[in-house]
């Protein structure tokens, strides 16, 4: 009877640690059922549609602020230590100043594509120059811009009058990742070719001229 008694202990331990390793997957299951979904295409607009259960978004705001802000749900007895305030207060003004950093970068990013299109996409275009296409030297940048502008408002939306303790940053990328994903697939598809392009363009000295008067523009 014992050796049977401790197989069924080791048996039940078994069962209990399927159990444990299962659960966080059933759970990731569930949540998949109401995750991102963004309904539009790359030729469209890209403003996308974030759709999820009200519950859900509400439990992970919830649980967002009750991390960053524990002190507002403690008790009497659960007051947070000095120290551990001191450490809280330290991970909000790191948080807040990477998500400044990122909002702030995607702003130079953007302003950078302005200038090259306005000062050097769009001369070239205009001067229909033989032997420089324009479309094989800058790829799809067009569509590289108008998703990075819609990447930026849409952080901003996400930040703007929104205490830093609930402003979700992780949602932004995940509404915007597929067209996000999408356009920089053929941007960097073409990468190559248009370097190779470019390197051809500098040898002939006509065609290098004009790349030369907007890069000179852009300085």
């Amino acid at each position: 009877m014992e050796p049977k008694e401790a197989t069924g202990k080791e048996n039940m331990g078994s069962k209990r640690k399927n159990l444990t390793f299962l659960r966080p997957r059933l759970y990731m299951l569930e949540r998949r059922k109401t995750d991102t979904v963004v309904e539009n295409s790359v030729s469209g607009d890209h403003s996308g549609t974030l759709r999820r259960s009200q519950s859900d978004r509400t439990e992970y705001n919830q649980k967002l602020q009750e991390k960053m802000t524990p002190q507002a749900g403690c008790s009497a007895a659960e007051t947070p230590t000095q120290e551990e305030e001191h450490q809280m207060r330290r991970m909000m003004a790191k948080r807040s100043k990477i998500i400044k950093e990122l909002i702030q970068t995607e702003k130079d990013y953007l302003n950078d594509l302005e200038l090259c299109l306005r000062e050097v996409v769009q001369p070239l275009r205009n001067k229909q120059i033989d032997r420089l296409d324009v479309d094989s030297l800058f790829s799809n940048i067009e569509s590289v811009h108008q998703i990075s502008a819609k990447l930026l408002s849409l952080l901003d939306e996400a930040t703007t009058d929104v205490e830093p303790a609930v402003q979700v940053i992780g949602e932004v990328f995940l509404q915007i990742k597929s067209p996000l994903e999408d356009i920089y697939k053929i941007y960097c598809y073409h990468h190559d070719e248009a370097h190779s392009i470019l390197e051809s363009y500098e040898k002939e000295e006509e065609l290098k001229q004009h790349l030369s008067q907007c890069i000179q523009s852009l300085k």
